[in-house]
């Protein structure tokens, strides 16, 4: 069953995500569509809604910190010499409409307006692809084009001066478990060695699951992966790591992600062949 503020997403007719368009949240948790919950073909979770550690995770989509001193991420904002801190200057990510609608993907548009002000107009685009008779791949893209006739600039608490905490873009959180997921690349093992590297693909593993994330563009293979395992699992894109990423009037960010989302535990050369063969559909 899905209501109108929300679709189904299904492989070979097997349905293996929800898509929440309005979901139903405060504004401190900047309300923004969403993909919760998705599962593996056999049925297994692999995201979380508004966690116990964090009630501003929501599943899978795009979330940002900082846009021009406003918070698209949800939670407290960290402010430089200061820390983190409760402001009220949480932006929303409202739905406007379908561009395309089916079982297997999407086409969307969005308004990200905070203050009353519409900043960005994003066009986001997901499609499930099978793989295997054990894997399937969501490919997401979204492209942030600036709507106002000022500069606008995306931040992180990283360029605010919280070293390691470049998050903002692309953001998978994945389901809790009672132990920690392993996270590994083709030549690194571990959250520290992980965490932070630009690498081609990305997997995170936990109780009978995998996700493997790749980078499908060049601009976006640049950005380095933001990785927890041990506080919580989550996996995203850092658009703004060690600098602030500008978006002049007109211009537009483009990056596009592709997950795999597979049973079982594969090793580094299946996670890698499963990448290269999700990009390539």
């Amino acid at each position: 069953m899905t209501s109108p503020d929300s679709l189904v997403l299904r492989v070979a007719g097997r349905p293996v995500g929800r898509y929440v368009t309005r979901p139903e949240l405060p504004a401190r948790l900047s309300p923004r569509p969403h993909l919760h919950p998705v599962t593996t073909l056999a049925g297994t979770a692999v995201t979380e809604v508004s966690p116990a550690d964090h009630a501003h995770h929501l599943g899978v989509g795009v979330a940002v910190p900082d846009v021009e001193g406003h918070n698209f991420w949800g939670g407290r904002t960290f402010v430089r010499d200061r820390g983190p801190a409760e402001l009220d200057n949480h932006g929303a990510q409202r739905h406007t409409a379908f561009q395309l609608r089916d079982p297997d993907g999407f086409v969307e548009e969005l308004r990200w307006v905070a203050a009353g002000t519409e900043l960005l107009r994003e066009r986001r685009t997901v499609a499930a692809t099978g793989l295997t008779d054990t894997a399937w791949a969501l490919d997401f893209t979204f492209s942030l084009t600036n709507v106002t006739t000022a500069p606008l600039s995306i931040g992180s608490p990283a360029t605010n001066g919280r070293p390691g905490a470049a998050y903002g873009g692309f953001f998978w959180r994945a389901r809790k478990e009672s132990r920690a997921p392993e996270v590994f690349t083709a030549d690194r093992y571990g959250e520290a060695e992980t965490h932070g590297t630009r690498a081609d693909w990305l997997a995170l593993a936990g109780e009978g699951w995998t996700l493997v994330f790749t980078g499908a563009t060049e601009d976006t293979r640049r950005d380095p992966w933001f990785v927890r395992a041990a506080e919580y699992p989550g996996v995203g894109s850092s658009l703004a790591h060690t600098r602030r990423l500008p978006v002049p009037p007109g211009a537009t960010v483009v990056r596009r992600v592709v997950t795999v989302v597979a049973d079982g535990t594969p090793t580094r050369g299946e996670a890698a062949a499963l990448a290269r063969k999700a990009v390539s559909q």
